[in-house]
């Protein structure tokens, strides 16, 4: 039997690996809903956690060069799947002048082929679903923008007709996700979305759908027991705790973990994620440009708050990026400036990819929110959220405050304690430890970090 201290020699001797361990080469084929209903699964039964980017404008305003320039970028960044809008105006027109459909009606695709150029509206979409194909990436789809039905310009017949098509179109297509709606409330045009929903189901029940609502409101609200809706997502929105004027019980300002709570705890259950919280370079509150804008440490705190609450995955946004603003053009939507091709590289968007990393280090499908080991989980800032699995506990920490767990729950003599730094992925203090109950932590104090303060707190049981 070994002592005491030669168990501690033995703890850290095994280090942290993230990725290291070869694991089955995910498979790019439909993705499902995995069995316990909380993830999702690829073909080959191995976790997909959604890292996404909304690329809303992708079909509209890229060429071909430009859409495999950022398809190319999100790909080396880990991301897979971009949210992208279909027809976002009854007048929709691609980078080729190509419009989507004719006289405004949207039962009447225009399928015309102009001779010698790069096809239709709808061939410009097929290369760019099946490039993303390539490179793993899956596109989920938003068919028709809220607006555009709050307008009342499409009927009921035409909703149908066009859902029928896009459906006929793209079902032999795995890499297709759908996302019924496009930032409305799913009490404006009830039917027309539940329409869309269900003739999408129908005609291709293989494919995820769900259904992107307005800002600070769930697709649970309204569709929770749609059997269309694959699963759930929310828009946290882009406001500030003292912005937030919502009424009720969504006064939730920056708590974007409070819609993943509520989702988590509705049945029949279903994945939920945030598919829009606050983008990275956008002004705060969304409209008065003058306002601070929200960073990169914000964008973790959602990510991170988000997941560990039960989320299965992600969305990340930038504001030059998702409307694909070039420098040409005069001060884009939401005062961007910057142009597209050098917001990809705003630092939010590459720190993604160590949350990804991180939940894929551990067993997947075992992960359960658990804020109950949290001694004084505190508010706003100063919020403490934790994860655990059969092995494993994370605890992030935005503000780099001393916390305590209480850890007696757990059947572990011995622990394996490392800090993970969200900003680059590295793991710093690797220790091994006795589980005492009760125990405080103090993250690191890296003088040399200056864009914020959070951390992972990972904790291996034995």
């Amino acid at each position: 039997m070994l002592k005491n201290k030669e168990i501690v020699a033995v703890l850290l001797s095994i280090s942290f690996s993230f990725g290291c361990n070869p694991k089955p080469k995910a498979e790019m084929g439909y993705l499902k809903v995995s069995e316990n209903h909380r993830f999702f699964e690829t073909g080959n039964k191995q976790p997909f956690f959604w890292q996404g980017d909304t690329g809303w404008l992708l079909f509209s305003k890229l060429n071909h060069n430009e859409a495999k320039f950022y398809l190319d970028d999100r790909q080396k960044k880990g991301f897979n799947v971009i949210q992208v809008m279909v027809v976002h105006s009854l007048s929709e027109v691609d980078a080729y002048g190509d419009s989507a459909i004719i006289d405004h009606n949207l039962s009447r695709p225009n399928l015309k082929i102009r001779q010698n150029e790069n096809g239709s509206y709808w061939q410009n979409i097929d290369y760019v679903i099946d490039l993303a194909a390539k490179k793993n990436i899956y596109i989920a789809l938003v068919p028709v923008w809220g607006s555009i039905v709050k307008s009342g310009k499409v009927s009921l017949q035409q909703a149908k007709a066009y859902a029928s098509f896009l459906a006929e179109r793209y079902k032999g297509k795995p890499n297709v996700i759908w996302m019924n709606g496009g930032d409305i409330p799913g009490s404006d045009s009830t039917d027309i979305w539940q329409t869309i929903g269900e003739t999408i189901h129908e005609i291709s029940p293989k494919q995820l759908i769900t259904f992107h609502p307005r800002g600070r409101t769930q697709s649970s609200t309204w569709f929770q027991n749609a059997d269309w809706l694959s699963f759930n997502c929310f828009q946290s929105g882009h406001r500030r705790y003292d912005q937030d004027t919502s009424a009720g019980e969504l006064h939730y300002g920056e708590d974007n973990f409070k819609y993943v709570q509520m989702d988590y705890l509705k049945k029949p259950t279903k994945p939920t994620l945030d598919a829009e919280p606050s983008y990275e370079d956008i002004p705060q509150g969304l409209h008065d440009t003058l306002q601070p804008r929200w960073q990169a440490k914000d964008v973790r705190r959602y990510a991170y708050w988000s997941v560990f609450a039960g989320a299965c995955g992600f969305t990340y946004g930038d504001n030059s990026v998702m409307q694909f603003h070039d420098s040409s053009e005069s001060t884009g939507a939401y005062g961007a400036r910057k142009d597209w091709r050098l917001a990809l590289e705003d630092s939010g968007a590459a720190q993604m990819i160590y949350l990804k990393k991180l939940m894929l280090s551990h067993s997947y499908f075992d992960r359960v929110p658990d804020q109950g080991i949290v001694v004084d989980q505190g508010e706003k800032y100063n919020r403490i959220m934790a994860t655990s699995g059969k092995d494993y506990v994370f605890v992030y920490d935005y503000s780099g405050r001393s916390f305590s767990l209480n850890l007696k729950s757990f059947n572990w003599k011995n622990l394996k304690i490392g800090w993970y730094n969200p900003r680059n992925g590295d793991i710093q203090g690797t220790h091994a430890a006795k589980n005492t109950g009760i125990m405080q932590f103090n993250p690191p104090m890296d003088m040399h970090i200056a864009e914020g303060k959070d951390w992972v707190l990972i904790i291996d049981g034995m």
